[in-house]
């Protein structure tokens, strides 16, 4: 459980700073098996009575933009795309959800190989609906490649704390050469500038980070430097 909250604590940060540069939003971003239909993680600044409510009472199974995310590739706006709501059990959702403010959104969808739902909602303010339907408009691209991104990031932080059985941020993964190289990438140097500071050539350097990003799961070493930041894996070189 402590890790699984500091997985999610770590997603809740980055989606907070992100989504703040595109604009003011409420946002909840959730995984969720398709085998079960069980909640893996979620961040999100939704009222927290509202998701203690609906963890409790497991509204994934009737709520109808879970429902129509499974169905979806493509973000949806819940008052255009959402056709569930005459149904009594679907209306009583929206009715519980309207005294916590929560009446219109837009959700971002992503189906990963692991047979999980993923999914990022923006809540949007009746009062400032023109405003936050542009801005959703405007930055529609950006969002959906966010919501990949974060993933990516959460799909890593999962592998490794599995791997290293809640124990890897105390462990040091990487070897003597791949801590320098993941150290002086994180404060900023280039390849050949850490290959002047280790007495190697640029190529090695590259073959050793390129190590790095296979260990942590990731696809690039700029996600790898952030990700070995975040879990506090970069050790100082004496």
């Amino acid at each position: 459980m402590e890790n699984e909250n500091y997985v999610n604590s770590v997603i809740k940060k980055h989606l907070e700073t992100k989504l703040k540069e595109l604009g003011d939003f409420i946002w909840a971003y959730v995984v969720l098996s398709k085998n079960n239909m069980s909640i893996s993680a979620h961040a999100t600044n939704y009222p927290d009575k509202w998701v203690e409510y609906y963890q409790e009472n497991n509204l994934q199974f009737t709520d109808p933009v879970v429902i129509t995310a499974l169905n979806r590739l493509t973000p949806f706006s819940w008052n255009e795309k959402i056709n569930l709501a005459n149904e009594s059990f679907f209306s009583s959702i929206f009715e519980k959800a309207k005294l916590y403010s929560i009446i219109s959104g837009y959700t971002f969808v992503l189906h990963d190989y692991k047979k999980n739902l993923v999914t990022l909602s923006l809540l949007i303010d009746p009062a400032k609906r023109e405003e936050t339907e542009r801005l959703i408009n405007l930055h529609k691209g950006t969002l959906d490649l966010l919501l990949a991104s974060v993933h990516e990031e959460y799909l890593a932080l999962i592998s490794l704390s599995k791997t290293n059985d809640s124990h890897l941020v105390n462990e040091n993964i990487f070897t003597t050469r791949e801590n320098e190289i993941l150290y002086w990438a994180s404060v900023g140097k280039t390849y050949s500038e850490t290959g002047t500071i280790l007495g190697i050539k640029t190529t090695t350097v590259k073959f050793h980070m390129s190590n790095i990003v296979k260990k942590l799961g990731v696809t690039n070493a700029r996600h790898a430097v952030r990700l070995g930041i975040e879990l506090h894996l970069v050790r100082p070189v004496s």
